[in-house]
């Protein structure tokens, strides 16, 4: 067992519940909730759970690795760390921990738009490996400008995110004052009063903000300008006409995420993508939404072959990344999971969340005594 696994924290929902503890309720309900009735959060989780696996018991078995390739890069796991907002808003400094988590443990870590360190940040703590999500701003400028950063920054994979037309409408948000314009009602100070050690941790890093948007702000805005201005600029919607841009831009791997359907599968390849994060935003957009599982697998059997394909959006354990990529996920991503390592272990939270789900999907790997990880499609049963 790795030395920085915590024993008393054997699973995802063992950490969400100690998370719980320790971040005010109008935080964590924006990392915890969906959106509308929080049917397609928790149907992404159910649906992925349906897969079942077969071993091979006796078969001539060696050892299993968990090395895995993507983008033409290898990585100690197939899993890595998803793009998630506001991650300092739910534990302060957790995009730093989970970028220096990901780097030692060498898997990806995607760094956001609208979360709270700047692309610069995230290359320096990955020494150039951090991945950058971009919601495609409305002005052409911030968008080159936003580009060529990361180029500068030596990050390897341009993630555009498609699936953002609309903010999703989240109940729990809209109570604790966290839709745009944020508001910081009586409750919410209370909350913040009865969780000490994140009050403290917010104190030493500083109040969170849109860390990588900071050039682009003006300066001076109220909260309710500067909900407005976000609105404004960055809009998340994506066509062939605003793509073509970009891809002639980047000259790194570029990656589409949230394709939940054939027809957006098709024109990814044909724009010239490298490869897509089937993904519905984690149920956060669309509660009427397919289950990330049952997209991946009619997408994986038509286009595998075509375009390296990802997914995120449900995944909360070992065996669910061994379902996942059982099912035709070349790899896997998680968002929520990690930052509620945060929540429940501060600094250590990234190190023992890698480390707990390492051994978990390893275990499965040689529960099934399947020696490599292109081989788990061969222990799908299918009905």
């Amino acid at each position: 067992m790795a030395m920085s696994f915590n024993s008393d924290y054997p699973s995802v929902d063992d950490l969400r519940t100690k998370s719980k503890s320790r971040i005010p309720k109008f935080a964590f309900e924006y990392l915890d909730g969906g959106c509308n009735e929080d049917v397609s959060l928790s149907r992404n989780t159910s649906e992925i759970r349906k897969i079942q696996l077969q071993p091979r018991y006796l078969r001539n078995y060696g050892t299993s690795s968990i090395k895995t390739k993507i983008m033409g890069m290898e990585f100690d796991a197939p899993f890595g760390i998803a793009p998630v907002g506001l991650q300092g808003l739910m534990w302060p400094n957790t995009p730093a921990i989970l970028a220096k988590a990901a780097y030692k443990h060498n898997i990806p870590f995607i760094l956001s738009t609208v979360t709270t360190m700047d692309i610069e940040k995230a290359s320096e703590l990955t020494e150039g490996n951090a991945w950058f999500q971009l919601y495609n701003p409305v002005d052409n400028a911030i968008r080159d400008n936003i580009i060529e950063r990361a180029e500068a920054a030596g990050c390897p994979v341009l993630v555009l995110l498609c699936d953002v037309p609309t903010f999703g409408y989240r109940p729990r948000d809209f109570r604790n004052g966290l839709a745009l314009p944020p508001k910081m009602t009586i409750a919410n100070i209370l909350q913040i009063l009865g969780k000490p050690t994140w009050a403290y941790n917010t104190l030493k890093y500083g109040q969170p903000t849109f860390e990588t948007l900071k050039p682009y702000t003006p300066e001076g805005l109220n909260l309710k300008q500067l909900g407005a201005f976000m609105d404004k600029t960055f809009s998340g919607k994506l066509n062939e006409e605003k793509i073509k841009p970009i891809r002639d831009k980047w000259k790194g791997k570029l990656v589409l995420k949230g394709v939940a359907s054939e027809q957006d599968t098709q024109d990814a390849i044909r724009m010239g993508f490298d490869g897509i994060i089937v993904s519905n935003h984690g149920g956060r957009q669309l509660d009427a939404a397919q289950s990330t599982i049952n997209s991946l697998q009619e997408i994986a059997l038509k286009y595998s072959d075509q375009i390296e394909i990802m997914m995120d959006s449900g995944l909360r354990s070992g065996p669910d990344i061994a379902r996942a990529m059982a099912s035709g996920a070349k790899f896997t991503f998680m968002g929520r999971s990690f930052v509620y390592g945060t929540g429940a272990l501060g600094n250590k939270g990234g190190d023992h969340t890698i480390d707990m789900l390492k051994t978990q999907f390893k275990q499965v790997m040689d529960q099934l005594c399947c020696e490599r990880i292109e081989d788990l499609p061969n222990h799908l049963i299918t009905n």
